[in-house]
């Protein structure tokens, strides 16, 4: 099944609904940063959160950085998301297995943590000023974290699901999640309604595994009630680096810093966080950067 997101409205315009098959985007991220099993889960979700709401509450090329700082063994997580339906990620501490929680269920909020902050910053071309909201975590979940957050920092009552299913030998499943969003104007018997059939709702999981498509997952939360698909698009886990970018990173440090890098190492081997790419600049690129005064 392929990856992509449905936008739709729903019962005559009180709520936006959106769902995502995150499958293949989730399984190339735990290849990238060879996840262990609660640690693909965690990253899994935050993937698909970032998604979600970059997706709803970007325009443009506009971009979004959300960080996820617990006190749990994977560390911090940060994701870049964009309008488009683009993803990018890396964590601090990858190799994370724990035993199954209560539920017989990955232990998320163990991976993550149940104290800490979930902060996301909107970024717009040319904007020196970007606007960063922040959060305490709630239950380390990551779902009800986003949910929190768009109630406090964005004022929009909504529900979050997200969900992961990791197979023994660490590949995902699959992976996916649906964002609802509460419009002015919605009757209190719609809200109603819509909390009990979230309460009952299965796992994202579950509904995927079913092979069950985004579509059809709105379709199982507003059964026999209007919805409206406005849109389908791809999404897909895309780095943008680049040799130019690390060269400007390069750049930014002293000619000290540089001239060490040309007498000790003879060059300089770059690594993306985000996609493991490495780019490596000769001793004379080097001692171009410091001939041409590209740095302080």
């Amino acid at each position: 099944m392929e990856d992509y997101l449905v936008k739709s409205v729903a019962e005559n315009g009180q709520f936006r609904a959106y769902a995502v098959n995150a499958t293949a985007l989730v399984e190339e991220a735990h290849q990238i940063h060879d996840t262990w099993s609660a640690a693909s889960a965690a990253l899994g979700r935050a993937l698909v959160g970032t998604l979600l709401l970059a997706t709803s509450g970007l325009q443009g090329e506009a971009g979004m950085t959300v960080k996820i700082q617990g006190d749990g063994p994977v560390g911090f997580i940060v994701v870049d998301g964009t309008a488009q339906g683009t993803v990018k990620a890396y964590m601090q501490n990858p190799h994370v297995h724990l035993p199954l929680n209560a539920k017989g269920k990955i232990d998320v909020a163990g991976a993550v943590g149940k104290t800490g902050t979930l902060s996301v910053t909107k970024m717009a071309p040319g904007d020196k000023t970007p606007y960063t909201g922040e959060v305490n975590l709630v239950s380390g979940e990551l779902g009800d974290d986003f949910t929190y957050y768009l109630a406090q920092s964005e004022q929009i009552p909504s529900a979050v699901g997200l969900s992961v299913f990791v197979q023994s030998d660490d590949h995902i499943e699959v992976a996916g999640g649906f964002l609802i969003q509460v419009l002015p104007g919605a009757s209190d018997e719609a809200i109603n309604h819509l909390e009990t059939t979230l309460r009952e709702l299965p796992l994202v999981s579950d509904l995927l595994r079913e092979g069950k498509t985004p579509e059809q997952i709105l379709e199982t939360i507003f059964a026999g009630r209007d919805l409206k698909i406005l849109e389908k698009m791809p999404v897909e886990y895309k780095c943008d680096c680049s040799k130019d970018r690390f060269e400007k990173a390069l750049a930014s440090l002293s000619k000290d810093d540089l001239q060490e890098m040309i007498d000790n190492d003879h060059g300089a081997e770059a690594v993306c966080r985000f996609c493991g790419h490495k780019y490596h600049f000769s001793e004379e690129e080097l001692k171009y950067l410091v001939a041409t005064k590209k740095c302080r």
